[in-house]
This record gives structure tokens, C-alpha cells and sequence, in this order.
């Protein structure tokens, strides 16, 4: 199996990358694991410009030899190469998964708009910490390899799914992006937000049209808010606040899941996980 990494927003160091392909050569050694050089570009913010990004993506989405693409990580600048590597996807994109999360969800969500490959809300490539002990890339190469179960969060339950940082689920909205949830379980996570700006993103959210249908929310973990800005000042917990967000939008607040930046986030596949 082939596994290529790239980064289409921010660069991961040579250091994490070395990290993760010891990992995956000592418990994956069945996996053929591709880091392009690009992934440790650094132009201003970027892992290189859009240009770079873009095409590198392409290069390996349209390589029928490659099985996966693992994101090797977020931060922010997936979005801008959407258009151009959307409408050059060829037949081989098709065939393969895409896993990442946080700002991956741009191209996740635009890849499932127009059902192309497997997109998976997941652990990166850099996601691999002496903290961590590499449970996260495990959780990654345990999906991507074998489509283990037990790597999946475990509230899914058959019905289709999608998961999505709140920020970038909606900044995709009332764009040509964003994929049709109807009767999906939506999961959402955050991380570096204040409690009074997570209630406005979900004020958005409830009222949008493009997420009329949903079947339910689930909310995963809520990580780094800034200090004083949390709870007790905005006087809601964050359950609080989803209740009374889906209660506004008509639909079911399901509860929290493992989802998040945390070691502890799990595997959802977009749409029904394989098995379930």
C-alpha cells in the first residue's frame, strides 16, 4: 500500500516527518509511506505557495499508484487551491482516501461535495508527539490500512456522518464547497476560540440553509480557549450552548464525541463508515 503525505496548508518539520515513517516502518511495515519534500516548504505561513501546494496535491491525487493521502497538516491555506485542484481531478482521484482534519476540512468537505474519493476526518501526519506515544497516527494507519473499527468514534451509529472544525464548516457555507448533509449526524470540533465567538459560529450554523435536513449534532472537544473567555464569563457551558442552537435550528443535539485537537480524536469517515 502507498501512502503519500503533503501539506496543502502549513509545513510539518523534518523532525515530525521522521517521527512518523519510523512509526509507520515499525508497526506498518506492509506501507510504502511517500513525504514530499514540499510538505517542509515555509513561504510566509504556507508550505509553499498556492501554486506549489496545488499541484502537489494533484500530483499525487492523480496517481493511480497511490492508495491514501494523510495530510500533514492544518493550520490555514487549503482553501486556497480549491479551485484550482478541483476541476483537475481525474479518474485515480477517485479511488483513494483523504485523511486530515482541522483546515483539511475545506478540502474534505469540497471532495465530498462531489462525492471524489473517501475523505476522512482523522489524525495527520504530525500528529505524532512523545506526549502522544503515536496513538493518533495509529488511529490514521489503522484506518487507512485496515479499515480497523476500532480506531472509529464511537457514537457512529450506520447513519451517514460528517465532521468538521466549526470555523471551517462555516467559512464553507453560501460557497459552491460546501457538501449536502441531509440526514448526515454533523460533528463539530474547536480549538484556540472564545465561548462568545463558538456561539456566534454556531448562530451561523443554525441559521444556515445549506445545512437544512442535518439528522443531528454531536460536539467533540473544545481545546485552548483563550483565557477568561470560557464559561464562567459567557455564563453557558458549551452543552448549554448546543442545545439551545439545535433546539433554534429543528434539530437533535446528539451529545459530545472523541472528536477534536486532542490525542484522543477518533476516525470519521464521510458519509457511512465501511462495516457499520
Amino acid at each position: 500500500m502507498k501512502i503519500a503525505v503533503c501539506a496543502p496548508a502549513r509545513s510539518i518539520s523534518p523532525a515530525g516527518a521522521a517521527r512518523v515513517a519510523a512509526f509507520a516502518a515499525l508497526y506498518y511495515p506492509q506501507v510504502e509511506l511517500v513525504i514530499d519534500p514540499q510538505s517542509f516548504l515555509v513561504e510566509g505561513h504556507f508550505a509553499g505557495n498556492d501554486r506549489v501546494r496545488a499541484e502537489t496535491f494533484l500530483k499525487y491525487a492523480n496517481d493511480p499508484s497511490v492508495n491514501a493521502i494523510w495530510f500533514g497538516r492544518g493550520g490555514y491555506g487549503s482553501n486556497r487551491i480549491l479551485r484550482e485542484v478541483m476541476p483537475e481531478l481525474g479518474a485515480a482521484a477517485r479511488d483513494k482516501s483523504y485523511l486530515g482534519f482541522s483546515d483539511m476540512g475545506f478540502l474534505l468537505g469540497a471532495l465530498y461535495a462531489r462525492r471524489i474519493g473517501k475523505p476522512v476526518h482523522g489524525p495527520m501526519a504530525s500528529n505524532v508527539t512523545e506526549r502522544s506515544s503515536g496513538i493518533p497516527v495509529g488511529r490514521a494507519l489503522g484506518w487507512l490500512v485496515d479499515q480497523d473499527r476500532r480506531v472509529l468514534e464511537p457514537t457512529l451509529d450506520g447513519r451517514p456522518a460528517a465532521c468538521f472544525n466549526l470555523v471551517i464548516l462555516c467559512a464553507l457555507l453560501g460557497t459552491p464547497w460546501v457538501p449536502d448533509l441531509t440526514d448526515h449526524i454533523l460533528y463539530l470540533e474547536e480549538v484556540g476560540e472564545s465561548y462568545y465567538r463558538i456561539d456566534r459560529l454556531l448562530f451561523q450554523m443554525a441559521n444556515a440553509t445549506q445545512l437544512k435536513g442535518i439528522a443531528g449534532v454531536r460536539l467533540g472537544s473544545v481545546t485552548d480557549v483563550p483565557a477568561d473567555e470560557g464559561a464562567e464569563q459567557f455564563g453557558e457551558t458549551l452543552d448549554q450552548m448546543m442545545e439551545r442552537w439545535c433546539r433554534d435550528m429543528g434539530v437533535p443535539y446528539l451529545g459530545r464525541a472523541r472528536v477534536g485537537h486532542d490525542a484522543d480524536n477518533m476516525v470519521v469517515p464521510f458519509g457511512v463508515a465501511g462495516g457499520l
